[in-house]
């Protein structure tokens, strides 16, 4: 947190996503420098010791002490209410380095069942072959959490909303779960970001972004971090000075670029996204909208308590299974068809076999993500010009 006395504590996440963290140089500049090298020097060998053990403040080595990338941490910190951020090479990065500081051989985590692919290869593949083990649940199945639990349990682990299918959990029902079993709770907040959602304010123990995503806004970079208190954070540092996930300092500059704009950005996501999922919930060729904005959305209501906005990813689930799936992603124009999400353009993919491609069959069904859902990214294009581009493939569907 911001010391009482300073004026940031006074500021609205908007002046915080401009003006945070940046500590002006003896070249007075007017927006925030980068630091491109890989190592600082001392004036003499014993400021180089103190440094070096953290006697003195300083920066040591662009691996873990960069004075770019410590702005964009500490902006970000502000941004979600947490005392300390430590940034990452990857949102996979800030995950993995997670584990890494919190668990233990025999330890054991619970995790919604509706994860990024690849955070289930994480958890499955690789910490699971040191001794981790994790158990999957319903996302907005208290009593299944709460069934999963043991004494082994040490970390509680949500995306909410999902990705693709925008479910909703409880942030705070599920922090006091966790409490209560002597466990942390980590939210993956890429979809919303502060600016729609502050899952440490609402009991969270960690928040955990792919910067890529929203956070960058514009497809530019990768990174990735942390959030939370300075007392988990200590440790998640040491595992990446000593292990090395770090983000770069232009990728952290880029992001800083980002942040700037993120308010007015997910504002209008938000808006594009909710004209979007309309359309589409009227459209035959369609069975059913995932999205937290439609009242047709089962987590309507917590959506609307906990969250700022539904945010802009959007589940859509094509009559017709894979074929047509494919031929309504394949009859796009404009649409740019990648895994990714988050950007001004908008984005369209098949689930099935690109971003959940590594999951069996068996998962897959569990975690609903069958053959005629398509995901979308809305961007900030013209609604009315997206609209037009799906079209073209639907309506060929119904013809």
């Amino acid at each position: 947190m911001h010391d009482e006395s300073h004026p940031e504590t006074q500021w609205g996440l908007d002046t915080l996503a401009i003006r945070t963290g940046h500590h002006r140089t003896a070249e007075q500049e007017h927006g925030e420098p980068i630091f491109p090298t890989s190592s600082f020097v001392y004036e003499s060998a014993a400021e180089a010791a103190r440094k070096f053990v953290g006697e003195e403040p300083g920066n040591v080595y662009s691996r873990f002490t960069n004075p770019t990338v410590q702005t964009f941490e500490r902006r970000l910190a502000a941004l979600e209410g947490g005392e300390r951020c430590v940034a990452t090479s990857s949102g996979m990065a800030a995950i993995l380095s997670t584990a890494l500081a919190l668990l233990q051989a025999g330890d054991e985590i619970v995790a919604s069942r509706s994860l990024f692919g690849s955070t289930v290869s994480l958890f499955d593949k690789y910490l699971g072959k040191f001794g981790i083990t994790t158990r999957y649940v319903e996302l907005s199945d208290l009593a299944a959490w709460e069934a999963a639990i043991t004494p082994s349990t040490k970390l509680l682990f949500a995306e909410t909303p999902s990705n693709p299918l925008s479910e909703v959990g409880d942030i705070s029902a599920l922090a006091e779960l966790a409490h209560r079993h002597g466990a942390w709770l980590a939210i993956d907040n890429c979809f919303l970001t502060p600016a729609l959602q502050k899952p440490l304010a609402l009991g969270a123990d960690l928040v955990i972004h792919s910067a890529t995503k929203y956070l960058d806004g514009q497809g530019r970079a990768i990174g990735g971090a942390v959030v939370g208190p300075d007392a988990l954070l200590a440790e998640l540092f040491g595992v990446v000075r000593t292990c090395g996930p770090c983000l770069s300092p232009f990728n952290a500059w880029i992001f800083l670029k980002g942040l700037e704009t993120l308010g007015l950005r997910m504002q209008a996501h938000c808006d594009n996204a909710q004209r979007l999922a309309e359309w589409l919930e009227a459209h035959p060729a369609v069975e059913r909208v995932y999205y937290s904005g439609l009242a047709s959305h089962p987590q309507q209501a917590l959506a609307a308590r906990q969250q700022k906005g539904a945010g802009a990813v959007l589940g859509v689930e094509i009559r017709g299974g894979r074929e047509a799936a494919w031929s309504v992603i394949d009859a796009t124009r404009m649409l740019s068809i990648t895994g990714n999400l988050g950007d001004v353009k908008s984005t369209i993919t098949h689930p099935a076999t690109t971003t959940h491609g590594r999951l069996s069959d068996e998962q897959k069904r569990a975690a609903g993500i069958r053959e005629g859902l398509i995901r979308l990214s809305v961007g900030l294009e013209d609604v009315a010009d997206v609209q037009a581009d799906l079209a073209r493939g639907l309506d060929a569907l119904i013809r």
